[in-house]
């Protein structure tokens, strides 16, 4: 992930973005969300607090549009022959990956959005949710929580863990 995190660093940073703009656009884009953000903000120096508070509303941002929008879009494209396959392998992907959230529902998504493992996320979380019908008052904080845990155990990865080995 550090090296997708540096690659995307130094697109925005050709493109003459802050610090700050790199870490909010990284939060927003699948694959690397907050967990990509923090990192970011982590190797640009953005001061934590700062940081943690752009990666979160960067990530935050695109979870409406995908649970209220994704299903009528994805409805849409399979009616082409052109876009049919594409949205027919993301559904499969992303269901393929629902078995803990079917189970636990609530707590599966949250885990699943918060545990940076590679496929998860909110962007994934938020699909998956949205293609299980899981409604919206439980599907919101579900995903909410679950960035928030991402953001506590990359906060861990991409703060603590340097500055406790620049302590010795």
């Amino acid at each position: 992930m550090e090296h997708l995190v540096q690659n995307a660093i130094d697109f925005l940073n050709s493109k003459g973005l802050s610090p700050e703009e790199v870490v909010f656009f990284i939060s927003m884009l699948p694959l690397l969300e907050l967990r990509g953000g923090i990192l970011a903000a982590s190797f640009l120096q953005v001061e934590y607090v700062k940081g943690a508070l752009i990666c979160l509303i960067g990530n935050i941002i695109p979870i409406p549009f995908i649970l209220l929008f994704i299903t009528p879009i994805f409805n849409w494209l399979k009616k082409t022959k052109l876009f049919r396959p594409l949205v027919e392998g993301l559904e499969k992907r992303a269901m393929g990956k629902s078995e803990q959230i079917q189970k636990y529902e609530f707590v599966g998504l949250m885990l699943f959005v918060g545990i940076p493992l590679p496929g998860t996320g909110a962007w994934t979380g938020a699909l998956i949710a949205a293609l299980m019908a899981i409604k919206l008052r439980k599907a919101v904080p579900a995903i909410f929580l679950g960035i928030i845990l991402a953001l506590c155990i990359m906060s861990l990865i991409g703060y603590g863990i340097p500055y406790i080995v620049s302590l010795l």
